[in-house]
């Protein structure tokens, strides 16, 4: 790709657009690339996964730009990094680029997984801090300061291989300040809330360019009680998130969701699943075009084969129900701004697998259905340029 034609992703109203033509993603997850690109022996799994995301016209993948205090850490103890891992990170930008493919990076986690916030809390009190909770991440000012301090890293990073600075680099699609933030120790949503506006601003003051995404899972809360009905459990509404007040923050520039019928309904499939997974994307696709003016991405969804009565072609209709709903959006110039499937793995990682990876070359049908979203989306990121705005009423 010309290197002139390779440009920030920007937002314009409730669309993505490059170049002045609208860029509507279909993407997916693979969230080891940097661990994997860290060892000589897996690195060529990096460039697998790209190849085979690509033959299928897949154009974002999310993946971690972190990795605190564990095996083959990025960041070892605060502000200490180990430059062989990024050096590994350095590699999964410059080989995304060679494939067309755009990076959301998340920028922390959750989830104990790679460190996430008990890592941060864990380092806290190695240095003596008073703290109780791993929820003390979002509000103890040491324990922000690090996270900032990472933030700050990350943007300033010079890529060893192609000595393009991060934050000028239109390969990263957008930053996420953290995969699917929670803070159950206070369901008022005020102390996320505060976490989220500080960080929000932050990134932008280091990184004005990119676009900035929260990592949301989308769960509705305190602030939009008539919501409510649409969240998949009573739980959801007391976790410390809350969908539309989260995105009205300054220096947010779309809306993240997840969908996980099988994680938050239940485990046994049924069609339940497949209602639940377009009313979600509905409720989500209406309130980002009326509150909150802006994209809403889809940044996992999947279904486990571990799962009682699993299928693929369940899986298949879970993928056509995910496109099928985005592409009515897409025909009204709405806000669905595209999907990102959880996870898409090369062959030979299956050691991996938590359950939810896609082998495009073991599953043939699901590929077809991957590959015709994405030549759908195709025609409509080529044909329309956004001062169109359908006009034309896509006659083409």
């Amino acid at each position: 790709m010309e290197d002139n034609a390779w440009q920030m992703v920007e937002k314009k109203g409730n669309q993505f657009v490059v170049n002045d033509r609208p860029f509507y993603v279909n993407g997916f997850n693979t969230y080891w690339l940097m661990v994997f690109a860290a060892d000589q022996s897996t690195r060529g799994k990096v460039t697998d996964a790209f190849k085979q995301a690509s033959s299928v016209g897949l154009t974002v993948c999310r993946t971690w730009a972190f990795n605190d205090g564990q095996w083959r850490a990025l960041q070892k103890s605060p502000s200490v990094y180990d430059e062989q891992v990024f050096k590994a990170l350095d590699f999964v930008v410059s080989e995304a680029k060679k494939y067309k493919i755009r990076l959301i990076l998340s920028l922390s986690n959750n989830w104990d997984a790679y460190g996430g916030k008990a890592q941060y809390v864990k380092w806290g009190k190695a240095a003596g801090l008073n703290l109780t909770s791993d929820d003390d991440f979002f509000s103890n000012p040491t324990l922000r300061g690090y996270y900032m301090a990472h933030v700050k890293t990350v943007l300033n990073r010079i890529n060893t291989l192609t000595n393009i600075t991060y934050k000028n680099d239109p390969t990263i699609f957008a930053w996420e300040l953290m995969n699917e933030p929670r803070c159950t120790s206070d369901p008022s949503g005020d102390k996320l809330q505060s976490w989220i506006q500080e960080m929000a601003v932050y990134v932008k003051s280091i990184d004005p360019k990119h676009l900035v995404e929260i990592g949301l899972e989308g769960f509705y809360g305190p602030s939009t009680p008539n919501k409510v009905q649409f969240n998949p459990n009573k739980y959801a509404q007391h976790v410390g998130t809350d969908f539309i007040r989260n995105h009205q923050v300054l220096g947010v520039d779309f809306a993240s969701v997840h969908i996980y019928a099988d994680s938050w309904i239940s485990k046994s499939i049924s069609d339940a699943h497949l209602k639940f997974t377009k009313s979600w994307m509905e409720a989500h696709i209406e309130d980002a075009e009326k509150y909150l003016g802006m994209p809403v991405v889809f940044g996992e969804f999947g279904v486990s084969a571990e799962d009682p009565g699993y299928n693929p072609s369940f899986r298949d209709n879970l993928l056509g129900t995910v496109y099928k709903t985005l592409l009515n959006s897409t025909k009204k110039g709405g806000s669905g701004g595209g999907s990102l499937l959880w996870q898409l793995f090369p062959e030979g990682t299956d050691y991996m697998d938590d359950g939810y990876a896609i082998v495009l070359s073991k599953s043939p049908k699901t590929s077809n259905i991957i590959s015709l979203h994405s030549s759908r989306l195709a025609v409509v990121n080529s044909l329309c340029t956004w001062k169109c705005r359908w006009g034309c009423r896509k006659k083409q």
